[in-house]
């Protein structure tokens, strides 16, 4: 360790995911000290007991702040910033009031102008402070990336961003009235991610430069609509438990994923301009009713199905068919079906309104996830599905690792005996690990 180059000694530091252990390495070994002011980024991990014993009037521990504050007053250049509460729900429960309220806000207080002039990146977890956007605009101009967990957020002073390009909010409290301001006070941004934001009711995205967003509204309380005029957007991830009139206009749009976790009516879909969309993920506890509002879109090439209900009974609502699906989607060339959205496929099956297709199909790969609970009804089911895609030219089916060797064979060979022409694959799959390909390209 003595001959260690000091270039090799601050790799070693800049290796530690905690600023913490960075801090035990100077005490052990000396020469850290060396290289140490040379480290750019602070990620600081803070366990609950650590962070309750820093709140302590009688705790002869060292609190988190103090070993924060000691390591940033070293570093010559701060240029990310992570400080990540173990529970940071427990932060903003009503314990926290008072005096130890006022000592989180002047820590805050504190380091902020510190580090303002060279910090890029920002992660803040448990500081449930109203103030703390306005406090972060006012002195970090640089700042590209801010991502906050757990806080009640206001932005009623605050300062433009123009430098921001990627903001995280998680489990935060936002009005509308907040999100409108966030509008114009980060007008390049690039990267969103809103997830499990509460208090919003019409939330609406309004970023002439947003390229990715991935909304995620995690809680019981539907909202009237979410709108989002995005016209740089390319990816667009949305999850509602109870889903919203979702009003779209992104005609860059290229990949969308969307899912609904409701067996109820899925809501509107109201899309404007998706003339460039190319991939399509749809997740829902009733696909048929979801495609049933999806709007039917000639430029998606590649089609993912899944859902959370993996055992469906009633097939009234749903009718999903093959054919649904590529009157949908009419120049779909690639469709991945998983094993949920296969059951419910299995479970409309026998329904008596079966649609069909003409065969004019430019489908050539499909991909399903199969748990052959019940193997003939199975094979009735990709018997379906194949013979109504005369353009098709490879399937691959992965079976669950819970069925029989024996089993999984027997059903192969009997597929690849009644359709001699297509190119197959198949493997093993299960919740747990990744798919393995037991045979690639195989045909009879």
């Amino acid at each position: 360790m003595d001959k260690l180059h000091d270039s090799l000694l601050l790799q070693i530091l800049s290796q530690l995911d905690d600023s913490a252990d960075v801090a035990r390495c100077r005490v052990a070994y000396k020469p850290f000290n060396t290289v140490f002011p040379d480290l750019r980024s602070i990620n600081l991990q803070c366990s609950k007991i650590w962070y309750t014993d820093s709140m302590s009037r009688v705790s002869k521990s060292k609190s988190f702040m103090s070993v924060f504050l000691d390591i940033i007053s070293k570093l010559d250049t701060v240029e990310s910033v992570s400080i990540i509460h173990e529970d940071p729900y427990s932060v903003m429960l009503p314990g926290l009031e008072g005096d130890d309220l006022t000592l989180q806000n002047r820590f805050v207080q504190e380091w902020v102008p510190m580090v303002s002039k060279s910090l890029q990146s920002l992660c803040l977890s448990g500081f449930p402070y109203s103030f703390i956007v306005p406090l972060i605009s006012k002195h970090c101009h640089n700042l590209v990336n801010l991502h906050l967990t757990y806080a009640w957020l206001s932005v009623v002073t605050m300062n433009p961003m123009p430098m921001l390009t990627s903001l995280t909010l998680e489990y935060t409290d936002l009005e509308d009235i907040h999100l409108n301001e966030l509008n114009k006070g980060f007008p390049n941004l690039q990267h969103l991610d809103l997830i499990g934001v509460r208090g919003l009711q019409n939330p609406k995205i309004h970023l002439l430069n947003l390229q990715t967003c991935h909304w995620a509204e995690h809680h019981h309380h539907p909202q009237s609509s979410l709108t989002l005029i995005t016209p740089n957007l390319t990816t667009l991830v949305i999850e509602c438990v109870y889903p919203a009139e979702i009003h779209v206009e992104a005609p860059m749009l290229s990949e969308f994923q969307l899912s609904v976790n409701t067996v109820k009516h899925p809501g509107a879909l109201i899309v404007k301009k998706f003339e460039n969309l190319k991939t399509v993920w749809l997740d829902s506890l009733c696909i048929g009713s979801l495609l049933s509002e999806f709007p039917i879109t000639k430029t998606v090439e590649t089609l993912s199905l899944d859902s959370e209900n993996e055992e469906p009974t009633d097939a009234t609502d749903s009718k999903f068919t093959i054919g649904k699906v590529l009157m949908v989607f009419p120049n779909l060339s690639s469709l991945c079906i998983y094993s949920g959205a296969w059951s419910e496929l299995e479970a409309c099956l026998n329904s008596e309104d079966r649609e069909s297709s003409d065969g004019k199909i430019g489908l050539k790969t499909i991909c399903a996830y199969l748990k052959l609970v019940d193997p003939s009804l199975t094979f009735s089911s990709v018997s379906h599905v194949l013979d109504q895609c005369l353009g098709l030219s490879e399937v691959s089916l992965l079976i669950h690792v819970d069925v029989a060797d024996t089993e999984s064979k027997n059903f192969m060979s009997k597929c690849m005996a009644h359709w001699p022409g297509l190119k197959w694959k198949w493997g093993r799959w299960s919740d747990d690990m990744e798919e393995s390909w037991i045979t690639d390209g195989m045909s009879n």
